[in-house]
C-alpha cells in the first residue's frame, strides 16, 4: 500500500472515530435517497422534509400518533463538502401560482433535519427528552449501476454495451459513427469526444424511451464532471492489439480511469456511509411501456440492489464500515391509480426483485416495499361505466385542466406481465401538473404513506434514545 494509501486510511479512522464519539451525545442516522430517472427523488426529500416540520399528516409515524415528537427542525449538514439539497427552493416551487414541479438534482446533495423527542421505557425517566438527527443524502440511482462496472474489463464492458446497442434503434447514430472510425488508428481527441457524445445522446434517448439499465451512469447525469477525459470514451469492438497510443487503447484507458476517479470515490466518500435506504422506483412509468422495460427495470434495480449486499470478498465489501440494515422499495407516484390497485403494485414490485430482496434479507437488512405519493396530485373517485362501478382519480393535466383517468388495472406478478401485452394500449398513466396547495401551518404537502415509509425506516430510532 502506498504513503498516502495509508494516510487516507487513518484520516477515514480518524474522522469515523470523532463520528462515533459524537454519537454518544448527538446520535444521527444517514438516510440514502435514490432511484432512477423520473422516479421522484426531489418530490419525495422535499415533502419528506416538509411534513416532519410540519406533522399533521404524519400520524402513521408512531412517535408523531402518541405525540412523543416535541420539534423539528432543519439544522447544518455535517458534511462541508456536499451540496446543501435546496429544500427552501423545492418547496417554494411546489407553493407557486401556479405550482410547478421541482427540477431534478443531478448529484449528490444532503439536508440534515433535527428532531427532538420524548424516548420510552426505562430511558424516559433517566434520560428525559432526546434529539436524533436525520441526515439524507440523496445521490442519483444510475451511479449505483456503475457498480457492476467494477469487475469488467473494457472489452467486456464494450462487448455488453454494443449487444444491447444492436437491439435499439436509439443506437443509430452512435453505430454509424463506430463503424466509420478505425480503433487501431492513432488518437484524436476529436474522435473520442464524438463517440462519447453520441453515446450519451444513445443513453438518454434509451431513458426518454422507458429503459433503466443504463451505464455509464455519469453519461446520464454527468454533475461536475462534465466534459472530463474520464467521460470521453465509448465502446469500440474488441480490437487486435490496442497499440498504446491508439484510439482502442486511449479508450480503454478512459476506461479504467472513470471506474478509479468517479465510481470507487462515490462509494466510498457517499454509499459507504449510509445506515439506511429507501429505493424509489417508477413502477407505472416502466409498465407504461410494456414488458420490455419491466425486464430492463427489473436488471437495474437488481443492479442497484447488489451495492446493499456486496460479496465478502469484494472490494465494495472492504470499505463498508457499516452495513445498511434497513431497505425499503417505494413506488412511487402511487396517486396515479386508485388505492384499490396499490396492493398489485407492491405485488409486482416484490415479485420483479425477489432473488436480489431474498439475499439482502439473508444477510441481515430488514427489507419491505410500499406504494407512495410524495405530494399527493390527485383525489379518487367512482364512475359507472357500462353498469358497472369504476375507480378513478381526478387530477391536473400539464394543460392545467381538470382529468378524470383509469389507467388500467397493473399486473400484480411478473407471470401475469409475461402473459400479457402490457404496453400504453392496456395500462398508461398521464403526467399530471402538481396540485394547487395552500400553505398551512401545520401541515405539509398532502402525501400517500410517507409517513409509514418513514415508519418503517426510522420510527426504532424515535423510542429509546
Amino acid at each position: 500500500m502506498s504513503i498516502s494509501g495509508i494516510a487516507d486510511d487513518l484520516s477515514r479512522w480518524a474522522e469515523g472515530a470523532q463520528d462515533r464519539f459524537s454519537e454518544l451525545f448527538e446520535p444521527s442516522l444517514r438516510l440514502g435517497v435514490t432511484g432512477l430517472a423520473r422516479s421522484g427523488k426531489t418530490v419525495f426529500i422535499t415533502s419528506l422534509a416538509a411534513n416532519l416540520l410540519r406533522r399533521s399528516r404524519m400520524m402513521g409515524l408512531t412517535a408523531q400518533a402518541e405525540g412523543r415528537i416535541l420539534a423539528a427542525a432543519l439544522s447544518p449538514q455535517p458534511d462541508m463538502e456536499a451540496p446543501r439539497f435546496d429544500f427552501e427552493k423545492h418547496l417554494g416551487d411546489l407553493y407557486a401560482a401556479p405550482p410547478r414541479w421541482p427540477d431534478s438534482t443531478s448529484s449528490v446533495a444532503q439536508l440534515r433535519v433535527s428532531i427532538r423527542y420524548e424516548p420510552t421505557g426505562i430511558l424516559a425517566n433517566l434520560t428525559g427528552d432526546a434529539a436524533l438527527h436525520l441526515d439524507i443524502v440523496d445521490y442519483p440511482g444510475e451511479w449505483l449501476l456503475d457498480l457492476a462496472l467494477m469487475p469488467m474489463s473494457y472489452d467486456d464492458w464494450a462487448r455488453t454495451a454494443l449487444a444491447a446497442a444492436a437491439t435499439r434503434a436509439q443506437a443509430a447514430d452512435y453505430i454509424e459513427w463506430m463503424r466509420g472510425v478505425d480503433p487501431e488508428a492513432d488518437f484524436i481527441e476529436g474522435d473520442a469526444q464524438t463517440g462519447a457524445r453520441l453515446f450519451s445522446a444513445y443513453l438518454q434517448a434509451c431513458r426518454r424511451a422507458g429503459y433503466s439499465n443504463l451505464t455509464p451512469g455519469r453519461f446520464l447525469l454527468p454533475g461536475e464532471m462534465a466534459g472530463a477525459p474520464a467521460l470521453t470514451f465509448a465502446p469500440l469492438p474488441p480490437h487486435s492489439d490496442g497499440a498504446k497510443g491508439s484510439l482502442a487503447a486511449t479508450m480503454a484507458e478512459r476506461f479504467e480511469a472513470y471506474k478509479r476517479v468517479v465510481v470507487r470515490p462515490f462509494f466510498r466518500d457517499h454509499f459507504a456511509r449510509l445506515d439506511r435506504q429507501i429505493v424509489l422506483v417508477d413502477a407505472l412509468g416502466a409498465i407504461s411501456n410494456g414488458a420490455e422495460a419491466v425486464a430492463d427495470m427489473e436488471m437495474a434495480l437488481t443492479g442497484i440492489l447488489g451495492a446493499f449486499r456486496p460479496g465478502a470478498n469484494s472490494w465494495l465489501s472492504a470499505i463498508l464500515g457499516k452495513k445498511i440494515d434497513k431497505l425499503l422499495l417505494a413506488v412511487t407516484k402511487a396517486d396515479h391509480i386508485h388505492h384499490r390497485y396499490h396492493p398489485s403494485l407492491q405485488a409486482l414490485v416484490r415479485d420483479l426483485l425477489s432473488q436480489s430482496v431474498d439475499r439482502a434479507a439473508f444477510k441481515g437488512a430488514e427489507v419491505d416495499a410500499i406504494a407512495i405519493a410524495g405530494v399527493r396530485a390527485t383525489i379518487e373517485e367512482e364512475i359507472r361505466r357500462a353498469g358497472e362501478t369504476v375507480p378513478v382519480v381526478r387530477g391536473r393535466l400539464p394543460s392545467g385542466e381538470q382529468a378524470q383517468l383509469f389507467p388500467g388495472e397493473p399486473p400484480n406478478s411478473m407471470t401475469q406481465l409475461a402473459r400479457s401485452d402490457w404496453g400504453a394500449d392496456v395500462f398508461a398513466v398521464e403526467p399530471l401538473a402538481p396540485p394547487v396547495l395552500e400553505p398551512r401551518e401545520d401541515e405539509g404537502p398532502p402525501h400517500i404513506r410517507l409517513d409509514q415509509a418513514l415508519e418503517f425506516l426510522i420510527g426504532d430510532r424515535l423510542g429509546g434514545r
